[in-house]
């Protein structure tokens, strides 16, 4: 009996020894996450956190914060996989491939609107490049892991068109139309490139004026609308509103159904007023009624497109659910909110100066 007693003593002991070596030193207030080791701090998050809050906005709640932060974290921590495996691979981005994408990223601003963007941000040039260098380098990776691996055969087309025969049945005319919204009031939630925003009726008849004369003089709708509408839904690509049915215009204002049914594809309509403001319209394509087959080119792009973006989707999941197996991941914050019930952990405090030394 004392033979086992002492030898389950010794166990315990044992394990408890190696409990304590293999438990994990505790990270920093600060640290919000480590990948493979690598730490992600508090700050990173929330200068991503504010860059993607409106100042002027209301403040979100607690539980919104939070929530958004955790996305961040999460975006980071894939970011930090993916970046880890691509080092690896040689893929990093090289500092011309940085700097063209920067010029790339300026070009549409004159200087005073670009450092404004950064200063709107909280970002400065050095951080800006540092994105770009990752998001290239990722984009690298996925390129060759992902992308490079898609394939979408004629059979494969076919196959969804078969399946899918009813998708591709025009019940009604339709309109393609891209638009400029130009409203005669500020509004928080406006994000176009410029970030021009007319606040009177008489500003917003003016912009639309001039934008209007802009385009007679062949400067393109696109960059127009993504510059300078006020449509925080459309401006970002172009004004772009997608396929509009004739029922659905019916329900419009009809000044807007009057305008759009009399032109041709291709074709810019003068100002057109409307009770909310001003538009300027530019009719893409019109759809006639009817079934759309297998041998219209547009048809099989559509397909193609959406066969090949659904596949891609799948692979990327897949390749960075592997990513993640593989990797080290310890998140933090989350474990810190879990255990708080909800409550945002307080930041290290910041170190005194240590007293001269008399």
């Amino acid at each position: 009996m004392l033979h086992r007693a002492v030898l389950t003593t010794g166990v315990l002991a044992l394990l408890v020894s190696f409990a304590a070596c293999n438990k994990e030193t505790a990270p920093g207030p600060d640290v919000w996450a480590t990948v493979n080791g690598k730490e992600i701090k508090r700050d990173e998050v929330e200068k991503y956190f504010r860059s993607r809050t409106n100042p002027e906005g209301q403040e979100p709640s607690q539980e919104e914060a939070l929530s958004l932060k955790l996305n961040i974290i999460d975006e980071l921590i894939n970011n930090e996989i993916l970046l880890e495996r691509a080092k690896k691979m040689g893929l990093e981005a090289g500092d011309g491939e940085v700097e063209d994408k920067f010029t790339e990223f300026k070009s549409p601003y004159t200087e005073d609107e670009f450092q404004r963007q950064l200063k709107e941000r909280g970002v400065s040039v050095d951080d800006l490049k540092r994105d770009l260098r990752k998001q290239l380098t990722i984009q690298k990776l996925i390129n060759r892991e992902v992308v490079a691996k898609v394939s979408i055969t004629d059979q494969d087309v076919t196959d969804f068109y078969n399946q899918n025969r009813a998708q591709f049945n025009v019940v009604e005319t339709q309109y393609r139309v891209s638009q400029i919204v130009i409203t005669p009031r500020k509004d928080t939630q406006v994000r176009n490139r410029k970030g021009d925003d007319a606040a009177t009726d008489a500003e917003a008849r003016r912009k639309a004026a001039a934008l209007y004369a802009q385009i007679q003089e062949g400067t393109d709708f696109g960059q127009l609308a993504i510059d300078y509408s006020e449509d925080p839904s459309t401006s970002a690509n172009g004004g772009d509103l997608g396929y509009i049915p004739e029922s659905a215009l019916s329900q419009a204002d009809p000044a807007l159904k009057k305008t759009l049914t009399s032109m041709k594809p291709g074709e810019v309509s003068p100002v057109v007023a409307l009770r909310d403001g001003f538009r300027i319209l530019k009719l893409i394509a019109r759809e006639a009624p009817g079934q759309r087959e297998l041998s219209d080119p547009k048809v099989q792009n559509s397909i193609r497109d959406a066969l090949r973006n659904r596949k891609e989707q799948l692979l990327r999941s897949a390749y960075l659910n592997v990513a993640r197996d593989e990797a080290t991941v310890r998140n933090y914050l989350a474990q810190q909110v879990l255990e708080s019930a909800g409550k945002l952990p307080a930041a290290a405090p910041a170190k005194q100066p240590s007293p001269a030394k008399k």
